[in-house]
């Protein structure tokens, strides 16, 4: 099978299964690897559009509280709650902090830069997102709380490596398989946070 056609076949496999990204399909598999969607949990789903990832959680966090956030308007989706703005907005974190009466147990990031068409630009905006949302984790997570969050191999990779071996007590890093063979995608998985 040559590339496009592998590539093809993530993305008709993610509509047979009616999700509406191939997205979908890698976290799928980030859970299969780490084993963090339960029911019962309080999920936080950055940068969740158009929601692949949000009709993941639903199917496996159907008796917990699931809240997406995106910058873009995001189509319903039984049982989650969808706000649009910028999580890093004074606004949204007071709509997150309103939705979680208490801590987050999980929370998922498959944000990307929008792309400029200079890739060490992107990957340092991306990887700026990243860094982000371990910020954000370490005021609203959970004392054993996760977070899983794409970055792309670049010079930042050392920062965000560190960072996450500061804030939590296990780090682990994951390229899935549905992820674009020529991108540099990858996903950090960082559990326990260690203060």
């Amino acid at each position: 099978m040559d590339k496009t056609n592998y590539q093809d076949h993530f993305f008709f496999r993610a509509k047979t299964l009616g999700y509406r990204s191939r997205s979908a399909l890698k976290l799928i598999e980030l859970n299969k690897k780490f084993k963090f969607l339960k029911n019962g949990l309080n999920i936080l789903d950055v940068g969740s559009y158009p929601g692949g990832w949000c009709q993941v959680i639903q199917k496996k966090n159907n008796k917990g509280k699931t809240l997406g956030i995106d910058l873009k308007k995001i189509e319903q989706i039984k049982g989650i709650k969808l706000i649009e703005g910028d999580f890093l907005d004074t606004n949204s974190k007071k709509k997150i902090n309103e939705y979680f009466a208490s801590s987050i147990d999980l929370i998922l990031s498959d944000m990307a830069s929008n792309t400029t068409g200079n890739k060490g630009l992107d990957c340092m905006r991306t990887n700026q997102l990243c860094l982000d949302v371990l910020d954000f984790s370490k005021n609203k997570l959970s004392k054993n709380g996760v977070v899983i969050s794409k970055f792309f191999m670049g010079e930042e990779f050392n920062e965000i490596k560190t960072k996450a071996k500061k804030n939590f007590k296990k780090i682990d890093f994951f390229k899935p398989q549905s992820s674009r063979g020529e991108s540099r995608e990858s996903y950090i998985h960082c559990c326990g946070l260690s203060t």
